[in-house]
């Protein structure tokens, strides 16, 4: 989503995927795409890259080594190839509960911890950074509007997808964004109103 978002706005985009046939339905002069494993080496990705959206995730069923290998090793990784190549923004797409993995189930924890880890190593590699750590992922249609302070229930800590490819679209070029951390959840605020 959050790449269909970055060409209809005329920007050119590097994305990187396992398989190119992920991205056959989108056509554009702007689009390059580098195949690749986020478990091998991948530093060819950041090759003139200016800014970099780092969304990837493990998934719910996979086991405690895909979540050591991408949530918390690709991602360290893929900061330090930013890094490398001189990247003037790292946005990255974390978890809701990241900044405390001890008070996740049991289930959630280790996914917790690489996510805390990783986000750590971002924070402390001197890149220009802003981090996105949204509730639970939903497949509703997209609203348009979000908030940012955690909601009181469990049940209200949703977002939708498309609102969180929403903001990331919304945060590239913004490098006032540097440093900020923001917690995503479906809400009544543009996203010009909470990206400040």
């Amino acid at each position: 989503m959050t790449t269909k978002q970055l060409l209809a706005e005329g920007k050119t985009v590097i994305a990187l995927v396992r398989d190119k046939a992920k991205l056959a339905d989108i056509s554009s002069d702007k689009l390059h795409i580098v195949e690749g494993n986020l478990e091998n080496d991948f530093s060819q990705a950041f090759e003139d890259c200016d800014q970099v959206i780092f969304s990837a995730g493990s998934g719910g069923k996979t086991g405690a080594d895909k979540t050591m290998l991408i949530d918390l090793w690709a991602a360290c990784k893929a900061v330090d190839y930013a890094k490398a190549a001189n990247v003037s923004h790292f946005v990255m797409v974390s978890s809701i509960g990241a900044d405390n993995p001890s008070q996740g189930t049991d289930e959630m924890r280790p996914y917790m911890v690489a996510k805390y880890m990783a986000d750590e190593h971002l924070i402390r590699s001197g890149l220009n950074y802003t981090m996105f750590r949204p509730g639970l992922l939903t497949d509703n249609n997209a609203t348009g509007k979000v908030q940012t302070l955690r909601p009181g229930s469990k049940q209200e800590m949703i977002i939708n997808r498309e609102d969180v490819a929403n903001v990331l679209t919304c945060a590239i070029g913004k490098l006032e964004l540097g440093g900020k951390v923001f917690e995503l959840f479906n809400g009544d605020k543009m996203l010009a109103d909470v990206l400040n």
